[in-house]
């Protein structure tokens, strides 16, 4: 028995589990991709706790455990998901620094070579300042991270920019940016729409903060490119728009969902299509997700329900407001689930949730028998309590 703190500041008594989830405790699939879906968990990083470096603009780059970062992503391969890497779930724009998020796509492509993994890179303008810039200059800082995304064997997502969205004045300045973008590309890229739930300083992304008129301008820029967009990959915690906006996708393109509220009922999808996924909750949830996956490739629907549906809870907890923090909540789990021997963060954002938020992810998680060694992950969580002065 463990006593965990609450919201409202009393101590309650929980159980922990005793064994593992089956899809946690049997050994992964040998990394069998599914075939009904394709599916890429963001994968965070872990920080080298003896090394200084906070990424911040202007200061030393982030400090990064090599090894535990990339031994996670075999974690994730070996369950047979995609790994999308170098995206705001390995805390681009919150630590990560491009000259980080740079070694980052090119060890984390040469170990996906090696393994015989799949591997999507982000690609962004975040080596530029904070602030309005040249639309030349944003145009320059994608290409330069695309080059070296591109040059490393991985597949591009094109990430919002916040200097894009700090610098244009329309919709036809994305249409400009994207269009040049595009037309360089030599492989399909993956576009990625984050909303402001995500990061406040994409408010009216594609030139609007109608988001009719925003999608407008998205599917415009797909249209005008044929055979240049693999798909896109949706965050707005919207299921309703995801599904609107993805009927209207054109033939070949395939829809990536990113709300990590909904993703069950997107990824089945209904008599007009499904999502495929993207989701910064697979990485605490791969095992599961991967054998979820997998029942749908048997034609077992209601058994991918009766896996998927229960971990909602979980993921509405991890994203809930302010959203753009859930990094902190999936790198706890990491910790716990033995897959790293701390809990630090790159910019100190370990401290960006509080101790009842994550005893709740606790409790949430090892109720899903999410971790390999129950014992260890009740061990770990009885240590953070007693360095904040709680008596488990």
């Amino acid at each position: 028995m463990i006593r965990l703190p609450d919201e409202n500041g009393a101590l309650r008594t929980y159980e922990p589990r005793a064994e593992p989830a089956d899809a946690v405790a049997r050994p992964p699939g040998g990394g069998r991709l599914p075939a009904a879906r394709t599916v890429f968990a963001a994968a965070h990083v872990v920080a080298d706790r003896f090394r200084d470096g906070e990424g911040e603009p202007g200061g030393r780059s982030a400090a990064l455990d090599w090894d535990a970062t990339l031994a996670f992503r075999r974690h994730l391969w070996s369950h047979g998901l995609c790994v999308a890497e170098a995206m705001d779930t390995a805390q681009r724009g919150m630590g990560l620094d491009w000259a980080a998020a740079a070694e980052l796509a090119e060890r984390s492509a040469a170990e996906a070579r090696a393994v015989g993994g799949h591997v999507a890179c982000g690609v962004g303008t975040d080596q530029l300042p904070p602030g309005a810039h040249d639309l030349a200059d944003v145009r320059g800082a994608y290409e330069e991270q695309a080059e070296v995304v591109e040059k490393s064997g991985a597949q591009p997502v094109l990430m919002a920019s916040r200097a894009l969205a700090a610098t244009a004045r329309g919709p036809e300045d994305y249409l400009d940016v994207y269009g040049h973008l595009l037309r360089q590309s030599a492989e399909p890229v993956v576009l990625h729409w984050l909303g402001p739930m995500f990061d406040p300083a994409l408010e009216g992304y594609w030139g609007s903060t109608d988001l009719d008129a925003a999608t407008g301008t998205f599917l415009r820029i797909i249209e005008d490119h044929p055979g240049k967009v693999d798909g896109v990959k949706v965050s707005l915690l919207d299921a309703e728009r995801e599904v609107a906006l993805r009927r209207r996708l054109p033939d070949g393109v395939r829809c990536y969902t990113g709300d990590d509220f909904d993703y069950p009922g997107l990824i089945e999808g209904d008599g007009h299509g499904f999502s495929h996924a993207l989701l910064g909750v697979f990485d605490p949830l791969a095992p599961l997700a991967a054998d979820a996956v997998r029942r749908l490739d048997a034609g077992d629907t209601e058994g991918f329900r009766s896996v998927l549906d229960p971990t909602v809870a979980l993921s509405r907890h991890l994203f809930r407001a302010p959203t753009r923090f859930y990094k902190t909540g999936v790198v706890f789990l990491a910790w716990l689930a033995g897959h790293q021997e701390h809990f630090v963060m790159v910019g100190g954002m370990q401290s960006a949730r509080s101790l009842p938020h994550l005893a709740r992810a606790y409790q949430l998680a090892d109720g899903l028998g999410l971790f390999p060694d129950p014992g260890l992950a009740e061990d770990r969580v009885r240590r953070l309590l007693q360095l904040h002065g709680v008596r488990a």
